[in-house]
């Protein structure tokens, strides 16, 4: 089994050699040596990580006023929240095997969390037990949380590794550079089957302090807009809403959730409505951020018709485009898009510095916003059999076999 020591933890080795420090009395060597050593001796006191695991959903409710100062303290986004994740549990995995991973210092602080659950499942036909983020499409992006990521990382990854019962950890939409990283680092030091895969790169624009600036910078391509804004008004009055809870918010995310259902997203069984549970949550949350002060909800309206919508939460500075939609039926004057122009107004209006459009890239983003964040997987496997078969499969059998395929394909 692959040992993993915990960084700047107490131990034997942690005093120099030849200094021995006795209660009430001297140490053999320097008096420097010996209050080094004492120093050190408080250093790792006030450091040192006691690790255990939430395994129902009661522990984890308990956990909600430690765990949004944690997320305060080291990254406050509004998707690592206890209530996002809450709402996510309920509806996504309400009966899941979970192994919430927590870490205390020595006066029982919570300084570190890291959100799994335990699932068995298949990788190209392999059984795999897995520890999985409690992460999907819908969660927009996952991290560990730690006020020291490396020795987090490094203490969480040695707790598991004394749990024979996994085969692969893989934490999905972690964006590049964070936290989580720590994990996959700590692996790579001790020699276990580790990689990344790219999942999204998500677009996001900064957004200026005035609408004159942010028109500035859009330049031309505010010109077909406007002319598809003309073309709209002859039919009616054009008006924008925002909707942040209160007695219109169910009709309206009513009407929202249909506009998604009317087009391509139906065809392809991914539009909210589709899923009882997606329903559910996207419905949950609304109540939850809507009582937080959280919910953006937009719609653009033809005299009293909603013919665009777009469902977001605002947290932290930042409008979070989580789910947009819009009526086909005006797809010549572009509904979604003079949605979004209007919406990044009304948010440089009242001061929110960022504009994130959350998921893959794609050409309707970039009208928006210039900027990506990377997000990865990240894949670690046990140092056995069956973790390295695991491995190789996921990266370097299956790639080399997709190449194969794309060489054969481009031949013919």
């Amino acid at each position: 089994m692959e040992e993993l020591s915990t960084p700047d933890a107490p131990s034997v080795a942690g005093v120099p050699a030849g200094t021995r420090v006795e209660a009430g009395g001297g140490a053999t060597g320097s008096n420097d040596t010996t209050q080094g050593a004492r120093s050190r001796a408080r250093f790792y006191a006030r450091h040192a990580m006691r690790v255990s695991e939430v395994r129902d959903l009661a522990a984890f409710d308990a956990l909600k006023e430690e765990w949004n100062d944690l997320v305060a303290r080291t990254d406050d986004q509004v998707f690592y929240r206890h209530e996002f994740l809450g709402c996510w549990l309920r509806h996504f995995a309400p009966e899941g095997r979970l192994r919430i991973l927590t870490g205390r210092d020595a006066e029982e602080r919570l300084v570190a969390v890291l959100p799994l659950r335990a699932q068995y499942g298949r990788q190209y036909g392999m059984p795999v037990r897995q520890l999985l983020s409690l992460t999907n499409k819908h969660s927009c992006r996952f991290d560990l949380l730690a006020e020291n990521p490396r020795r987090a990382g490094t203490a969480f990854l040695a707790h598991l590794l004394k749990d024979p019962s996994w085969d692969m950890l893989r934490l999905a939409d972690v964006p590049e550079g964070s936290a989580a990283f720590a994990v996959l680092d700590a692996a790579r030091r001790v020699g276990m089957p580790c990689g990344t895969w790219e999942s999204a790169r998500s677009p996001y624009a900064l957004l200026p302090e005035s609408v004159d600036a942010w028109q500035r910078e859009r330049g031309r391509r505010s010109k077909p807009l406007r002319r598809r804004r003309r073309r709209l008004e002859e039919r009616g009055r054009v008006t924008l809403e925002r909707v942040t809870g209160g007695e219109r918010l169910p009709e309206r995310l009513a009407e929202g959730f249909a506009l998604e259902r009317s087009g391509w997203k139906s065809q392809r069984g991914t539009a909210i409505a589709q899923s009882p549970k997606r329903l559910a949550f996207y419905s949950d949350l609304a109540g939850v951020a809507a009582k937080a002060g959280w919910l953006g909800l937009y719609s653009l309206r033809l005299g009293t018709q909603p013919i665009a919508f777009q469902y977001g939460l605002e947290y932290g500075g930042r409008y979070l485009a989580m789910k947009p939609g819009y009526d086909e039926r005006f797809a010549e004057v572009g509904p979604g898009q003079l949605l979004m122009e209007g919406l990044i107004q009304d948010c440089i209006g009242r001061g929110v510095t960022e504009l994130d459009l959350l998921g893959d890239d794609a050409p309707f983003k970039r009208e928006w916003a210039d900027l990506v964040r990377p997000h990865h997987w990240l894949f670690i496997y046990r140092n056995s059999l069956r973790g390295r078969a695991l491995y190789r499969a996921k990266f370097r059998w299956v790639p080399v076999a997709r190449r194969m395929v794309k060489k054969w394909v481009r031949r013919r």
